[in-house]
């Protein structure tokens, strides 16, 4: 097949479900995996959405995924908790632990989440989100293997560990959702797939040259950080609130366990903040609008787009559209058995 081809949000969901009930994925966590992985492909982000189903599907048989975790909270102290995801399925675990730093700043008016034990979770995106969508500020971030180079370093020395913040917007939130290196490896593959060129800036090729091909850079795993030392110094902190602090795996002690990017044993961290807790709800939304507004209109010709606003206007064109989904992705789907229907 050599064209693309669209699915309605619907069918692909349903199919990702009927995927995933095909390892024995029980009901309550496929529905939160299939939401959150279709999502992304519904939002525009092909590189976080069912093109990672098929590895999913082989970390579960090869048990490196628990496909019906047990998790459980280990540690339970006011506004914080540290919890364990059992190695479970990365959406659904930090679903989970995003509801227990909401839960608490319900009570508390911040709640701090730590799960260790977890995989790859798609897109940071969405668990901010999910507090937003609640009404609380979201903040998210995790470790994963290195794919970046630090500090003039010749080999990869940190993951590009994302981090995402959410903030309430009616009609969708405002939500940053960001690597620490100048791409997400992810997006470099959607790069290679579309057979578009990056900017040399986005990492290096086997001789330690920067290169526009992501085929190179995707064979190396040389990305580069953003920022420079900035973006290798947010990645190392993120790694100290992750992993150092769950006292779960340090990127590189992930990579050895396994390294096909699935991240089994990495580290999350969750914070809710209650807008409420801090002032008026109202008040805040208007500033929040106060501020959009003044970007908007101090310079109308230069067509600011504010983070997630360009997702949330794919969503809408999608949902009436189809899904478009890239033939060598359909290619991969169908040698795992996936079928729209």
């Amino acid at each position: 097949m050599d064209q693309e081809i669209r699915v309605s949000h619907a069918a692909l969901v349903a199919a990702i479900d009927r995927s995933l009930a095909g390892v024995h994925v029980p009901a309550n966590v496929r529905e939160i995996e299939a939401r959150l992985m279709a999502e992304a492909d519904l939002q525009g982000v092909p590189s976080h959405g069912v093109r990672m189903l098929p590895p999913l599907l082989a970390a579960i048989r090869e048990k490196k995924i628990t496909a019906d975790p047990q998790t459980r909270l280990e540690r339970d102290r006011g506004a914080t908790c540290l919890f364990d995801g059992n190695r479970g399925p990365g959406r659904f675990v930090a679903t989970r632990a995003m509801e227990h730093a909401i839960e608490r700043a319900r009570r508390f008016g911040v709640g701090l989440c730590l799960a260790r034990h977890t995989s790859h979770w798609g897109r940071a995106h969405a668990y901010a989100c999910q507090a937003a969508q609640a009404g609380f500020v979201g903040l998210c971030a995790t470790n994963a293997i290195p794919v970046m180079l630090a500090w003039g370093s010749s080999h990869p020395l940190l993951g590009n560990n994302p981090l995402a913040i959410a903030v309430p917007h009616l009609p969708d939130p405002v939500v940053l959702d960001i690597a620490m290196s100048q791409a997400a490896y992810g997006k470099i593959g959607t790069y290679r797939r579309e057979g578009k060129k990056v900017p040399p800036g986005w990492g290096l090729d086997a001789a330690e040259m920067p290169t526009d091909d992501p085929a190179a850079i995707l064979a190396t795993r040389k990305l580069l950080p953003m920022g420079d030392h900035k973006g290798a110094g947010l990645a190392l902190m993120i790694e100290l609130l992750t992993g150092a602090l769950a006292g779960g795996l340090l990127s590189q002690e992930i990579a050895a366990v396994d390294a096909t990017g699935q991240d089994p044993d990495s580290s999350k961290l969750f914070l809710a903040i209650d807008v409420d807790s801090l002032g008026e709800r109202d008040q805040f939304a208007r500033r929040v609008e106060d501020m959009l507004a003044y970007l908007r209109r101090t310079e109308p010709d230069a067509r600011i787009k504010f983070p997630g606003e360009r997702g949330w206007q794919t969503r809408t064109r999608y949902l009436a559209e189809g899904i478009p989904i890239h033939p060598e992705i359909v290619a991969q789907l169908q040698a795992v058995g996936l079928q729209f229907r």
